[in-house]
């Protein structure tokens, strides 16, 4: 009988983690799932620990990674994501971009395994291309407050391809584009959780600047698809893994208004420094190499995310936050 293949996921308890650790489940590999627990919630994986397939080690990968028994894949999802946390957590982003991302290529050396890095579309910075394929360079602020994580992102880029180039290690990159769905933080910071917490709470909707710069939105389930089959597949990258449908955040804010049947307002905040004005991908080279596009489109991805909100978050339905203000 041949035996079961075997996954790490670092940062495996976070939004995304989680996510891939369930597919992978799903597709019959074992995983460990590895978290410091610093952005990650162990209710994002708790109801896998019953699985003997499963494994959770509560680690930081910039301290090393000491896995034992075979490893086939190592997928190195560890990092604060939100503009929130990493704002937060400047130095710590560096450093699990930076001694955290040649750990895990380590691990990955070690076992001859497949790697897969999560990098993202912040390497683009404030693009000046739209949309921005693998090909473009990208217009980033070293030394802006966004820097912490672009620049992480971009190092380790750097180092997958070293080990890639000097000890042939099977390596990819996968550049992730604005994602969303269950399981995002309600505190995230990020526009999709910040306005469905909003409308719930009958809040108003705190949209940055004017409203008119641009997001591309996939929704979870169809990018986890994307990065499963990046694994299985000899594809190096960097590949874009986004949604190519493009609109504004003050639209974003409507729509979620919208579905969730909030009598909310929309109000300006002030813009944070290199905010990017454009952000969407050029998907061409997933097409082609693997087959892969979206498939959910916005509205729904929004019902089943709002859906999750409701269940997970302390909030009176939109209907009775309605009665409330008509009286």
């Amino acid at each position: 009988m041949a035996r079961r293949r075997r996954a790490v996921v670092t940062g495996g308890a976070g939004f995304l983690g989680a996510h891939l650790c369930r597919r992978l489940l799903a597709e019959d590999f074992a995983v460990v799932c590895l978290d410091n627990l610093s952005t990650g919630l162990t209710d994002n994986v708790s109801q896998l620990l019953e699985l003997d397939t499963f494994e959770f080690v509560q680690a930081d990968v910039t301290t090393g990674v000491r896995i034992g028994g075979p490893v086939d894949v190592v997928l190195h999802f560890a990092s604060p994501a939100s503009p929130t946390a990493y704002l937060t957590m400047p130095v710590e982003t560096l450093e699990v971009g930076s001694v955290g991302t040649l750990n895990a290529l380590e691990l990955a050396r070690r076992n001859q395994a497949r790697f897969v890095l999560a990098s993202t579309s912040e390497v683009y910075g404030d693009p000046q291309v739209n949309p921005q394929p693998e090909t473009y360079w990208g217009n980033v602020n070293p030394v802006g407050p966004r820097g912490v994580y672009d620049e992480a992102k971009r190092f380790a880029e750097a180092s997958a391809m070293a080990y890639r180039r000097s000890h042939e290690i099977d390596t990819a990159i996968v550049r992730i584009f604005n994602t969303y769905g269950p399981r995002m933080r309600p505190d995230d910071g990020r526009a999709v959780p910040t306005f469905v917490r909003q409308a719930l709470l009958g809040e108003p909707l705190t949209v940055t600047g004017d409203g008119l710069q641009t997001r591309s939105l996939c929704y979870v389930d169809d990018l986890v698809e994307g990065i499963f089959r990046v694994v299985l597949s000899d594809l190096p990258g960097p590949v874009n893994l986004g949604n190519p449908q493009e609109l504004t955040v003050v639209d974003l804010a409507r729509r979620v208004i919208e579905v969730t049947g909030s009598l909310s307002g929309i109000v300006p905040v002030p813009r944070p420094a290199d905010d990017p004005m454009v952000r969407r991908p050029d998907i061409s080279l997933a097409r082609t190499a693997l087959g892969w596009e979206p498939r959910i489109d916005l509205t729904e991805g929004l019902r089943s995310t709002i859906a999750w909100f409701r269940r997970n978050l302390d909030a009176k339905p939109a209907a009775e936050l309605n009665e409330e203000a008509a009286s």
